[in-house]
């Protein structure tokens, strides 16, 4: 039998009170209506409710099709409710007598016997098919949950991605792995570690060519220039460097952060810089000159995300002040604030060719667009843990990794999580070093680079084998989506 195996399937969901209340609620009528087949004795009180909804939406022009109980309403009622053609006794909508009676549950005023008949002719559905007059409030709109109509889901519906699989682990840091930057033409990468070391390591193969020591804390960002030969990486030791990967030495240091340094971001079109820290400021630094231009203060908290852009907001950084800003880059102030967060703003990612971005907090992850900022939706799924990372490629697959080791894959357009992988330490670590601290794609978007606290690099790409066949798609549209 095709049912219960599909339910094996998925894991059995937790339902509220509410859920299981509104079930047993559909059942009631079987369990105490006295004569099966009949329907209940009906409520002066929510007849009230429905017809008044049922004249605002659902007849519209016919509102006054309706009688209001008035000394002459019967007469009235009929001239308007019967075709030209009909026989005068063809359709009789029941008057104040018969709503009296309809009062006294003798029965219904208007049962299955009267037919339904001409172009003008009043028809009422629903599950009781009683009309009662308008008592004056058809003017309100009462919607009430047992009358609104069901709609299908409209929400889009992700196509079929094939899973991503580790093919290689790189092991050679003697510290936390905390930040990545893949070169622009695609051919290294470069690490930056706990061990107070940057190791540039091949793409293709995997081997280490290099390795940099400057920083005498740990490295929590890298970026490489696209324009110039450089490297900038920043730290704990409030150093920011500029490294000339001619030479493989440093060639400019820039001063003036108070604490750590967190993020780093290169600015795609213009020379200069942006690093945010533990002193709550994202300072914007120009690179040749090694000045600082701007210091964008405004959050309460550490500057953990930093992404730039060409255009308006040309900068967005998120803080653990659980908020979002965008920062006008001319005058140095803040365009907006997000706020829809409840934790730590850890990672942000912006797609490559949409106008839009995705923030990652312990209690969400959103999506916004840009350059409003205005809320698009949350993902589908909650990962329930301190997500450190994310990256997405070109063709709309985000990746997240959290604190507990576990990487998730969603759908960019429809927020649908394909796949949940949990990393594996390498032999010798404690379980409690699975934890993923950075994440990015290669230029091409068909390699995923992440960096994790067993001190390995491990290397990912899509399953050939899969097909939707072996790995199918399992999407049940959202029932309540929250505006917020």
């Amino acid at each position: 039998m095709p049912g219960p195996t599909m339910e094996s399937e998925f894991p059995v969901e937790p339902q509220s009170l509410k859920k299981l209340s509104f079930k047993s609620l559909k059942r009631s009528l079987d369990l105490f209506s006295p004569l099966h087949g009949h329907f209940p004795l009906p409520d002066p009180e929510s007849k009230k409710v429905r017809t008044s909804y049922k004249l605002n939406v659902e007849y519209g022009g016919i509102k006054g099709s309706v009688a209001e109980p008035s000394s002459n309403a019967k007469a009235g009622v009929q001239n308007q409710a019967q075709p030209a053609s009909a026989p005068s006794n063809a359709l009789a909508l029941p008057g104040p007598e018969n709503t009296r009676d309809e009062r006294t549950g003798n029965e219904l005023a208007l049962g299955p016997s009267i037919p339904a008949n001409g172009p003008t002719d009043v028809r009422f559905s629903g599950k009781s098919n009683a009309v009662v007059p308008s008592h004056g409030s058809s003017e309100r709109n009462l919607s009430t949950a047992a009358i609104m109509e069901r709609i299908p889901s409209r929400w889009p519906r992700p196509i079929w991605r094939a899973p991503w699989k580790n093919y290689r682990v790189i092991s050679g840091h003697l510290g936390w792995v905390r930040s990545v930057a893949v070169d622009p033409s695609n051919t290294w990468f470069c690490t930056g570690s706990a061990d107070r070391t940057i190791k540039i390591w091949d793409l293709a193969s995997g081997r280490l060519k290099l390795t940099l020591t400057g920083h005498i804390e740990q490295v929590r960002g890298l970026a490489v220039s696209n324009k110039h030969t450089y490297m900038f990486s920043a730290g704990d030791d409030k150093l920011v460097k500029c490294w000339d990967l001619e030479q493989n030495k440093v060639i400019r240091s820039y001063h003036g952060h108070l604490s750590g340094v967190y993020c780093l971001a290169l600015h795609p079109t213009i020379d200069i810089l942006f690093t945010g820290g533990r002193d709550s400021v994202c300072r914007v630094w120009d690179i040749r000159s090694k000045m600082q231009i701007h210091a964008l203060s405004g959050h309460d908290n550490t500057v953990c995300s930093v992404f730039t852009r060409p255009m308006d907001p040309q900068v967005i950084t998120g803080s653990h002040d659980s908020t979002i800003k965008f920062w006008d880059l001319r005058y140095g102030k803040t365009m907006a604030t997000l706020t829809h967060h409840k934790k730590s703003v850890r990672a942000m990612a912006q797609h490559p060719t949409e106008d839009c971005f995705a923030s990652a907090s312990a209690d969400n992850i959103k999506k916004f667009s840009l350059p409003k900022g205005e809320f698009m939706h949350n993902m589908l799924s909650q990962q329930k843990t301190i997500v450190n990372a994310m990256a997405v490629n070109d063709e709309g697959v985000m990746v997240t990794g959290g604190d507990n080791g576990s990487m998730w894959f969603w759908d960019w357009k429809s927020g649908h999580n394909f796949q949940q992988s949990q990393t594996i330490v390498q032999p010798g670590s404690l379980d409690s070093e699975a934890g993923i601290y950075a994440l990015t794609y290669d230029v091409t978007g068909s390699r995923l680079i992440s960096c994790e606290a067993d001190k390995t690099i491990k290397m990912w790409k899509e399953d050939e084998t899969a097909t939707p066949e072996t790995h199918p798609l399992h999407f049940r549209p959202p029932k309540d989506i929250r505006r917020f």
